[in-house]
């Protein structure tokens, strides 16, 4: 509930400063919380941890949006859509750096022995409930592949 509140002071002052990209992006995420809220499973109330999933979907998909549109060679589209990722952004932690993730990724391994690619999936499902919300899964997969291998 805190995160809708955010939101909604959020969309009246870029409404007031008139700021159309800021407003767009606000908007896509209280219709996100809207849908998440009275989907079938949903019992009416997002706990903190699906509102930071539903805001790291948002910017994983704004982001991927971006690179197709640099492919397309439209690089006006993929502004937008990296403006909009960085406001969606504002309302997750502060994302680790990639030596923090690394350091995070070694410590894990050192946790349970893990000494090969088998053991993967065992330090992928760690390290992903660790550093939720504070890096994305294809760094942390990144970093336990470097380490593993």
């Amino acid at each position: 509930m805190a995160l809708e509140k955010q939101v909604m002071d959020k969309m009246k002052a870029a409404m007031k400063a008139k700021d159309t990209v800021a407003l767009a992006s606000l908007r896509s995420i209280k219709n996100e919380i809207i849908k998440a809220k009275t989907s079938g499973d949903s019992t009416g109330e997002l706990t903190d941890d699906e509102e930071l999933k539903l805001l790291q979907r948002l910017v994983k998909q704004r982001k991927e949006s971006a690179e197709v549109y640099k492919e397309q060679n439209r690089p006006e589209l993929a502004d937008a859509e990296l403006a909009e990722a960085k406001i969606i952004e504002e309302f997750l932690p502060a994302q680790l750096s990639d030596e923090e993730i690394k350091n995070e990724v070694e410590a894990i391994i050192l946790e349970t022995r893990a000494d090969s690619m088998k053991d993967m999936g065992k330090v992928m499902g760690i390290a992903s409930k660790r550093l939720a919300g504070k890096a994305d899964g294809k760094t942390i997969s990144k970093h336990v592949k470097s380490s593993l291998s």
